[in-house]
């Protein structure tokens, strides 16, 4: 008789009772198994800088390897606080105003533990990322989904149907741009009719601008960091991972005012505590030259426009990238699938992974759409457009 059936584990009420498998997991392990090329999952399968990696080592070997302050290296903090000024024009204050995070997903959902209360309604902007709505229902409160508007020119905001949603119970917008998985990206006027929407009132704004650096056809970065207004009732959050080619570093950060980083550490320092040593002084002195960011632009756009070119010759129906690493097609010409049904069929018939955009909203809505991700190598690209040639 084996041990569990004298002590049976005792039940448990998940907390998080509608997830199970990711479909992001799901559609790479059925790209493994059909030896598909994987363009689902938003990572790169090109190498980081060796200068990066040479910054790590050196700092390594140096024996900075013990626990850094809870906040993060007071130097990579500095770095942070500098890039933020040079780019969007406001400077935080190093030591009360800027917190390094494993990641932007933990700098999200620690910024929404620190703010929002049980019953507290936090409005979700669909497509969504996938760590929203659990984060939201760990906190205890309420997503209030709004879509997106498509018309011929990709997905917008719909700012008039924000502005219906928001109630006195209201406690955060959760905000995305360059937007996953869209590739819509803020501008001007986006900030301002949000700031519009949030005068007067107490509630908060969370930025996820973890693709703050793809932005592409000369068009710059609308942050909130850079909207006075905003940026006084926001958290800013960014990864380091995506911006250079390290995601499995798992180092962020989150840019906020005094008063709200005074919350989001207190959460933090019980969270994670604290984020990789050699890591954060590495990144330190490697941001000491903004080169790798200021041309990260070009480099993505290159690859988005290989990338396009060669699905124009497919049936798919491309939607615009204006940032991010993402492109959507409609595939309606091709097939009647549902998009999961879809996804998984281009995975195991033609041999190129994608993810369906249904993933991204709570009700699984189909819109026979489907997302790239072109952050990979040229060849990886040409490889796969060889086998989409097909469709």
């Amino acid at each position: 008789m084996t041990d569990s059936a004298v002590f049976p584990t005792p039940r448990i009420a998940s907390r998080l009772p509608r997830v199970g498998t990711t479909i992001f997991t799901t559609m790479s392990a059925l790209a493994v198994e059909h030896g598909a090329i994987n363009l689902g999952q938003g990572f790169p399968d090109f190498d980081c800088d060796p200068a990066l990696l040479a910054c790590v080592e050196r700092v390594m070997r140096a024996n900075h390897n013990q626990y850094p302050p809870m906040a993060g290296t007071l130097a990579l903090r500095e770095a942070v606080a500098a890039k933020i000024e040079r780019l969007h024009g406001r400077r935080y204050d190093p030591a009360s105003e800027i917190t390094i995070t494993a990641g932007g997903t933990q700098a999200i959902f620690t910024a929404i533990l620190a703010c929002v209360h049980p019953g507290d309604e936090v409005i979700v902007i669909e497509p969504a990322y996938d760590s929203y709505l659990p984060n939201i229902a760990l906190a205890g409160g309420v997503a209030v989904r709004v879509p997106m508007r498509r018309d011929e020119a990709g997905f917008h905001v719909d700012w008039a149907a924000v502005g219906a949603a928001i109630t006195p119970r209201t406690r955060l917008v959760i905000v995305n741009s360059p937007h996953n998985p869209t590739g819509a990206s803020f501008d001007a006027a986006d900030l301002d009719a949000l700031a519009a929407l949030v005068r007067g009132s107490d509630i908060l704004v969370l930025g996820d601008e973890v693709y703050e650096h793809m932005v592409f056809d000369g068009r710059r970065h609308a942050s909130l960091a850079g909207h006075a207004e905003l940026a006084a009732r926001s958290f800013v959050i960014s990864s380091f991972g995506k911006t250079l080619h390290v995601t499995g570093w798992k180092v962020g950060y989150c840019a906020a005012p005094a008063a709200l980083t005074a919350e989001f550490r207190k959460v933090h320092q019980f969270n994670v505590f604290t984020v990789n040593t050699p890591m954060q002084h590495g990144l330190a002195r490697y941001l000491a030259d903004p080169a790798p960011y200021r041309e990260l632009p070009a480099f993505y756009s290159a690859k988005r426009d290989l990338f396009r070119s060669g699905l124009a010759e497919t049936r798919f129906k491309l939607l615009p990238s204006e940032g991010s690493y993402f492109q959507v097609v409609d595939y309606s010409a091709i097939s009647a699938l549902g998009e999961a049904d879809f996804c998984r069929w281009l995975t195991s018939e033609i041999g190129v992974a994608a993810i369906p955009l249904s993933a991204f909203y709570d009700d699984g809505r189909n819109q026979g759409l489907a997302r790239f991700c072109f952050a990979k190598r040229d060849s990886t690209l040409q490889a796969a457009l060889a086998r989409l040639a097909r469709l």
